[in-house]
């Protein structure tokens, strides 16, 4: 397959739903919750999916993902391809053409230069830029004119779309920023929590971990949107409080991953005042294996880095048998019915990219006995296996949630019968998703031995998600704890595969090799433990009109489309 087969179809053409309105702001006010509550409006420096989807509200990529996977331009005139001269022949540079008389929602132009300073800006060595594998292989942005931008690439890039591309990868106002580059990022408050976007609506007040008051942008692009003159953003509670909220009281409109088992959401559903919607993406919930020693005793600089492995999951018989004694198809059948599917991949889907790795799907706890007693690990008088004075003790952490909870419950005792001590924490979502470099209790610098998450990749080609496990792109103090490699798996072959990937144009060699670099995280080294594809369920009040649930992008992807039904 020649190289520039993969562009051809990238801008397959798709209408945005029609929203129903006469004039911006003409439907008052929208409420919006999502049970783990923003801490920052600046996706560049979290990774927490609540961050990033609030902040879409505001600032905006170049181009997004439609409900298909397919790729659409927002603030650019089109999406580059091969066919329309976009992206070059020998695919090293991908040429972005700006949308004529863009505003910044203070009124002043959106140009080039803006874009160029968005990677500058992620691209800093001392940054800690949460989406740095958005910018792989990336060498510069040269600016053409002040509406035309050109990535350049250090080797050819079968798939460009990675800078400016999803809500993972918005555009920064240059004049906003400017003095926020590297180490500076963190300490810029105010833009990171008032960023001045294009977006369909401006910040008005942001408080941090609880609610953003929003309205709407006076210079968005389409005079007649958005419909919503005001919107509230509610953070904080849980997925239970905010299913209620919409679907039984009606005091909301929106409601975001209902993480809540599938009676619990059928009863609520009866309420009648709105109605549950669900599609699958690439969602999965999954265990992160701690390869760094996260104990206390240790200094700052060394807890939970590379410069100190960990004592006992370092072990990978140890690893794989905490897998083999889980049971998934249990942890689906309570938490998910069918709304989940259990898994052994890290990338469920697309299906052309899914291994076919089925081995985890089978609960052995005999099996993983067996392999623990073989590999030297010993049960004591109190069932707690040791070797060489290390015993097998963990804390498993994760955010506060019900079905959370009774997955760590379970996987509790499974472990306690193949002599595995745990401790269960569970922390606020606000905080554990939260970013703050100040925090002991973010899941990035993760001081825990094993913590639970699900998270997932714009787009439908998992690239920059496969990259993120890059050595050295690990949270540590030199990057503010932002990096994205979250369990400081470091493999030089796997790195190699990276590369590879990078510059692998023919879809079947690069679905080969995305099977093979998510086998090396999950079925070979077990330091990623899937559990559980999600399908992702949220929900709208039976008022909202416009709502396309986008499992590719952020749900919030087409909010400027939202309306009033009467």
């Amino acid at each position: 397959m020649k190289a520039k087969t993969l562009m051809l179809g990238a801008a397959a053409a798709f209408v945005m739903a029609p929203a129903a309105m006469a004039e911006r702001g003409s439907d008052g006010h929208v409420n919006i919750i999502y049970w783990q509550a923003p801490s920052i409006l600046n996706p560049f420096l979290s990774s927490g999916t609540k961050d990033i989807e609030s902040a879409s509200l505001v600032i905006e990529p170049l181009g997004r993902y439609d409900p298909n996977g397919n790729l659409v331009p927002y603030l650019a005139q089109e999406i580059p391809t091969v066919a329309n001269g976009g992206v070059s022949e020998d695919l090293k540079s991908i040429t972005w053409k700006l949308k004529e008389g863009l505003l910044w929602s203070d009124g002043t132009a959106v140009t080039s230069a803006d874009v160029k300073f968005t990677a500058e800006y992620c691209m800093h060595p001392e940054g800690g830029c949460a989406q740095l594998a958005k910018f792989d292989g990336v060498d510069n942005v040269e600016i053409i004119d002040d509406l035309t931008v050109k990535v350049n690439f250090t080797e050819p890039k079968p798939n460009p779309y990675g800078p400016f591309m999803g809500g993972q990868s918005p555009i920064l106002q240059m004049a906003q920023f400017k003095d926020c580059m590297g180490a500076k990022a963190p300490e810029c408050t105010e833009a990171n929590f008032g960023p001045i976007g294009t977006g369909p609506f401006v910040v008005d007040e942001f408080k941090t971990n609880d609610v953003i008051s929003l309205s709407a942008n006076p210079n968005y692009r389409d005079p007649a949107k958005p419909a919503f003159a005001t919107v509230t953003f509610k953070g904080g509670g849980d997925a239970t409080a905010a299913g209620r909220a919409v679907l039984e009281t009606g005091e909301f409109d929106y409601a975001w991953n209902l993480q809540l088992a599938p009676d619990v959401l059928a009863k609520m559903a009866e309420g009648g005042k709105g109605k549950p919607i669900a599609a699958f993406g690439s969602l999965v919930e999954r265990l992160e294996m701690n390869m760094t020693d996260p104990s206390p005793d240790l200094d700052a600089d060394t807890r939970s880095t590379r410069k100190a492995p960990h004592p006992f999951l370092s072990d990978i018989n140890v690893r794989k048998a905490l897998s083999m004694a889980i049971d998934r198809n249990l942890l689906v059948e309570i938490g998910y019915g069918q709304a989940g599917r259990p898994t052994c991949n890290l990338v469920p889907g697309p299906a052309v990219y899914a291994s076919d790795n089925t081995d985890c799907l089978t609960q052995d706890i005999a099996g993983a006995n067996a392999l623990l007693d073989e590999a030297g690990w010993v049960k004591g008088a109190d069932g707690v296996r040791a070797k060489d004075g290390v015993r097998l003790s963990i804390l498993y952490q994760t955010s506060t949630n019900a079905v959370r909870q009774d997955f760590q419950a379970l996987i509790k005792q499974w472990w306690s019968e193949i002599g595995v001590e745990t401790e269960l924490r569970n922390l606020n979502a606000s905080v554990f998703f939260g970013g703050d470099p100040g925090s002991p209790d973010t899941f990035q610098k993760f001081y825990a031995d094993v913590e639970m998450y699900a998270n997932n990749f714009d787009g439908t080609d998992p690239q920059a998600y496969l990259s993120m496990y890059r050595c050295g792109n690990e949270p540590q103090p030199s990057n503010q704890w932002n990096g994205e490699n979250i369990n400081r798996f470091c493999d030089p072959e796997y790195d190699k595969l990276i590369d590879e990937l990078g510059r692998t144009s023919d879809l079947e060699k690069r679905y080969a090799l995305a099977k093979k670099m998510n086998e090396m995280l999950t079925k070979e080294s077990y330091v990623v433990v899937p559990l559980v594809d999600r399908g992702r369920v949220s929900a709208h009040s039976n008022s909202l009109g416009g709502v396309v649930l986008n499992t590719w992008d952020s749900e919030l992807w087409n909010a400027a489309d939202w309306h009033r039904v009467k």
